[in-house]
């Protein structure tokens, strides 16, 4: 049985928004996240860890993604949430280096 065509996006540009922002979004979010957690706290054992939730967080961030109306809305929260880690990871650098 054919989808029903109401919900199908013929246009290009919104589908495109939202592969890419499932894809590469999702996994800039889920990496910057790891790396703030790791410049806070025990490097080796985040980056184990991040073997397997990274991954996990990896494939909610694409369901998110494909959740959300707009690719582009969803693009915008996850360079803002990005941003948000980096800024962790540089106060988080500066922060443990200095001692």
């Amino acid at each position: 049985m054919p989808a029903n065509p109401k919900y199908l996006n013929p246009a290009f540009w919104p589908r495109f928004s939202k592969i890419t922002a499932a894809i590469l979004g999702g996994y800039l979010v889920s990496i910057t996240f790891h790396l703030a957690l790791a410049a806070w706290f025990n490097r080796a054992n985040v980056m184990i860890t991040m073997a397997f939730s990274g991954f996990i967080l990896w494939v909610a961030l694409m369901v998110i993604a494909f959740l959300a109306k707009s690719g582009w809305k969803i693009w915008g929260i996850y360079i803002l949430l990005s941003l948000f880690f980096y800024l962790f990871i540089y106060l988080g650098q500066t922060y443990n280096t200095a001692q």
